[in-house]
């Protein structure tokens, strides 16, 4: 964009103006938001052959007409871009150009004034607020009711056209865009150079002309203009700072040290470092150990000719006292006492008293605090408590008994007893782990030699002959007394009953043969024979009966 050229063929009465505002700028076209995007463009050499607006691209003295809106720093006074740095407090002007590209040709009688725009305007866009961090995208439209912007296929796309600049809030909080009121102007070859454009220019859109501010804007670069309007760069802020003092002595900080029953001085300051003014009141939150002193508030600002004056309301400690509107860069101050609590309202030790005022605006509330320090001497009561730490019993203040690394348990604190490894002499037994205490040489003892076991007699099974028993006894016992016992347990066994059936005397009496029925009669008849035959037999058998007995006796001895 070649603006210094444009602006020294556009009027020398208006040289001084833009050679401060504008420099000579080229910048390609796909790098900027314009639209319609895909509208034909055009050249000085050829024309358009209707009314259209900012399309030609090598405009001797502008550029590409596309890239049509600029914006600066005012109060920095940098040079138009396609963006910039929104700070607060600062003034910005926007540029916006405009030129009906159709051929000068169109604009006489026999063309039907073709060439001629009717109901050409400008408009513009612009948000009231910016984010921080964010862009603020400022839009101008120009064009006309008889205006179109054809596509390569003949396509209307509109009646106007449209480019942005960008305005970057770079700081932590909102920003507001004011329009300078009356700031939009015109400049131009024609008669409406210089004159103010309706503020309709952020709404509906503002007429712009030649002869005159009505919408009426014949083709040809002769022609063209355009309009710049300012705004500026608001940021509603401010500080509260909250300090004390003791009582009438003037030394305000943030922190003082006090008795019980004292009274101390509290100041808050408000200073309004936004750009807009703000309407103040202040408001203060006592800490319970402070009380109010009624009829102590007074408060200064350039309205009291910055001389403290009383207040009328005993407020500040409560709702808040309104002291005023604060212009930007003015401060206000309230002052107001209060006594500290006496010492059986306070509790032993330093006592941490924080005071909190709060100054509330229409944009918002801000607070500090100050702090008074008391200190209660106490002997406190000592209460018996074990620290987990250490492991000892210790007197610790009441009220902290329960409190790491202490408990009221006194038990966790007792001392671990001392294990040994010891002979149990009632079981001849060694254990471990045995309570050192316990070892008396009675019950328990450290000499584990004691608790060695003695080794056990060899034992075996023998009969007892006195009373056929059989019987375990140490083999010493029997080595040393053979005659009292036997190796054989046979020796014990019991003597059978024998069968009384004559000729059956070998059997067990309760044989199968011995049980069945005898066919001997009971008494045989007594003859001389018979008898000395039976008698001869009986004898012959008792005989053979004893010989078997004795002879089954030794084999036994011998098995």
């Amino acid at each position: 964009m070649k603006v210094t050229n444009f602006m020294r063929n556009v009027s020398k009465r208006t040289y001084a103006v833009a050679a401060m505002a504008l420099a000579a700028v080229v910048v390609p076209a796909t790098l900027f938001a314009w639209g319609p995007a895909s509208r034909v463009t055009f050249t000085l050499a050829s024309p358009a052959q209707y009314v259209t607006f900012n399309s030609i691209t090598n405009n001797k003295q502008y550029g590409d007409e596309r890239n049509f809106v600029q914006i600066r720093n005012v109060t920095d006074n940098t040079t138009f871009g396609e963006s910039t740095s929104l700070m607060p407090g600062k003034e910005y002007e926007v540029f916006a150009y405009y030129h009906n590209n159709a051929s000068t040709s169109l604009n006489d009688a026999a063309h039907n004034y073709a060439g001629i725009a009717t109901g050409a305007f400008m408009r513009t866009e612009m948000p009231a607020t910016v984010a921080s961090g964010a862009d603020a995208r400022i839009t101008s439209y120009v064009g006309a009711t008889n205006a179109k912007h054809l596509d390569a296929a003949g396509n209307n796309l509109g009646n106007q056209v449209w480019d942005e600049a960008f305005g970057k809030n770079s700081t932590s909080s909102t920003i507001a865009l004011n329009y300078v009121a009356g700031s939009a102007k015109i400049t131009s070859l024609g008669a409406v150079n210089g004159k103010t454009v309706s503020d309709s220019i952020f709404t509906t859109g503002a007429p712009i002309g030649y002869d005159a501010l009505d919408g009426k804007l014949p083709g040809c670069l002769q022609y063209s203009g355009y309009v710049t309007y300012r705004f500026k760069v608001n940021q509603p802020n401010f500080e509260v700072a909250k300090t004390v003092s003791t009582h009438g002595t003037n030394t305000y900080g943030e922190t003082v040290t006090a008795k019980a029953g004292d009274t101390v001085d509290f100041k808050i300051k408000y200073l309004n470092t936004g750009t807009t003014p703000q309407n103040v009141t202040i408001r203060d939150q006592l800490p319970a150990g402070l009380e109010y002193v009624p009829g102590s508030t007074s408060y200064s600002s350039s309205l009291t000719g910055n001389q403290w004056k009383a207040a009328n309301y005993d407020t500040v400690t409560k709702q808040g006292l309104g002291i005023g509107a604060f212009a930007p860069n003015a401060a206000g101050y309230v002052k107001f006492s209060a006594k500290v609590a006496s010492a059986n309202a306070l509790a032993c030790g330093v006592n941490t008293l924080t005071n909190t005022a709060a100054a509330d605006t229409e944009n918002g509330s801000k607070s500090d605090t100050a702090v008074v320090t008391v200190t209660k001497d106490c002997v406190p009561e000592k209460v018996k408590a074990c620290n987990t730490t250490t492991g000892k019993i210790e007197d610790v203040e009441k009220g902290k008994e329960n409190t790491a690394p202490y408990t009221t348990d006194l038990s966790k604190c007792a001392p671990k007893p001392e294990l040994v490894t010891a002979c149990n002499l009632k079981t001849k037994k060694i254990e471990y782990n045995v309570d050192k205490s316990k070892i008396d040489n009675v019950n328990y003892t450290l000499d584990l030699d004691k608790c060695k076991e003695t080794p056990k007699p060899e034992e075996i099974q023998v009969c007892r002959l006195d009373d056929k028993k059989v019987v375990v006894i140490s083999k010493d016992e029997y080595n040393a007394h053979k005659d009292k016992y036997s190796t054989v347990l046979n020796d014990c066994a019991s003597k059978p009953e024998m069968c009384p059936i004559p000729g059956k005397e070998m059997l067990p009496k309760d044989s199968a043969d011995c049980k069945q029925a005898s066919t001997v009669p009971a008494e045989l008849p007594e003859t001389g024979l018979g008898d000395s035959l039976v008698q001869l037999l009986g004898a012959g058998s008792m005989v053979g009966m004893a010989s078997a007995f004795v002879a089954s006796r030794r084999a036994m001895k011998q098995n």
